[in-house]
């Protein structure tokens, strides 16, 4: 009975049993309290005296809901706040991701260049975030803007602080992750070998947020000294997938036996077709290997997207089988060149004029204001996905 304090207020009413629906004729009697407390709102727990037993059992329940305000504040106080630092191209994303937890705050960085060319950078209030956990959302876009933001990832950690954590949505070298001839550089490597480099904070190794990276054997690149997070944009899809109005028509393609690898057990309930890529002389063709897309909205998944050729092949091959509609989705729309012009928005007609959707993530922020409002393409943004890890 210590929860009651003499401040508490009690109601003079008691509550009798209904006929028979208690053993041993016991009888409860009900009190009400008013716990007062300086700092929180009032709240109203009862007090249960069951009688008639040897000892008194007495029951205590609190109130049947707590107040909203007292909730959020209760949730916010025990979520881990994060000082989000951002490249220039990410802005727009990383207003996105600090729009979803009131725990995640952003902070600037002056990205300024000496007349030689040379980055001059300054992390504003850098005492302040001290014993903080810091996150940096990077993009390494084009090899002339890697180093001024390498420069702040290396700083960022020597602040005292409590954590950090670098999130680079797209790792850009992922294509270049094997070699075929004595004297091809495997760039990849390098890349997860400086990653690996970045010094440790007081918490302990970096952590490193990465989206469907090229090859799944590239987390094997980096070394002992940061620890690799791999998410996918795939769950992002299957939301998008579930709000169109012929959902339950829906069949994935993938163009070739490597997406299927990579993906197909994210997409298991969906009917599958699997396209494959053969050499006919100096061309690359795309046939289809397995499944059906005859009469069926046909939704062809990878990882990234260059060129394009590829998908447009697998549209015009589902198309001449029959498909009703052909969408496509990739995490990472890097479309070098505006390679994205390439791709027609069907407008409603046949499945061979164009696509009905093409999902890309914003990843690849400068992709992202290129095709903006420029349908057949659709914007699924990382945001929350980001959001939800930075507070694991």
């Amino acid at each position: 009975m210590s929860a009651i304090s003499p401040s508490s207020h009690f109601s003079a009413s008691s509550r009798k049993p209904q006929n028979s629906v208690l053993p041993s004729k016991k009888l409860i009697s009900s009190f009400r309290c008013e716990i007062m407390n300086p700092s929180s709102v009032p709240q109203n727990w009862t007090v249960d005296c069951v009688s008639s037993t040897d000892p008194i059992h007495i029951i205590i329940k609190p109130p049947s809901s707590i107040p909203l305000a007292s909730t959020m504040n209760s949730s916010l106080k025990n979520s881990k706040r994060v000082c989000l630092f951002h490249c220039s191209e990410m802005r727009d994303l990383a207003e996105r991701i600090a729009a979803e937890s009131d725990a995640i705050e952003l902070r600037s960085i002056s990205w300024r260049a000496f007349e030689d060319g040379f980055p001059n950078l300054f992390i504003s209030n850098a005492q302040g975030v001290r014993g903080q956990h810091v996150a940096f959302l990077a993009s390494f876009s084009s090899p002339g803007v890697i180093f001024e933001q390498l420069s702040i990832i290396y700083a960022l950690p020597k602040l005292f602080v409590s954590s950090f954590t670098l999130v680079l949505p797209f790792f850009p070298t992922g294509t270049s992750e094997r070699m075929e001839d004595e004297g091809d550089v495997a760039t990849a490597f390098t890349l997860a070998r400086i990653l690996s480099n970045i010094p440790i904070s007081r918490g302990g190794p970096t952590n490193l947020v990465i989206f469907d990276i090229h090859a799944l054997q590239e987390r094997f690149y980096f070394g002992d000294n940061i620890l690799p997070c791999f998410e996918s944009g795939i769950p992002l899809l299957l939301n998008r997938l579930q709000q169109l109005p012929d959902s339950d028509n829906i069949t994935v393609a993938f163009p070739d036996d490597g997406a299927w690898k990579r993906f197909h057990k994210q997409l298991q309930h969906f009917p599958m077709i699997v396209c494959a890529k053969v050499r006919e002389g100096d061309q690359r063709i795309v046939l289809l290997k397995e499944g059906d897309p005859e009469g069926r909205h046909v939704v062809i998944v990878d990882d990234l997207v260059q060129s394009g050729g590829t998908l447009l092949e697998c549209q015009k091959v589902l198309a001449k089988h029959g498909a009703a509609k052909v969408s496509a989705y990739v995490t990472h729309g890097i479309f070098p060149n505006k390679s994205w012009e390439k791709f027609k928005h069907d407008d409603g007609a046949h499945s061979s004029t164009g696509m009905t959707y093409f999902w890309i993530t914003d990843s690849c922020p400068q992709t992202v204001k290129q095709v903006k409002n420029k349908a057949p393409f659709e914007v699924i943004s990382l945001a929350a996905a980001i959001a939800s890890t930075l507070q694991v």
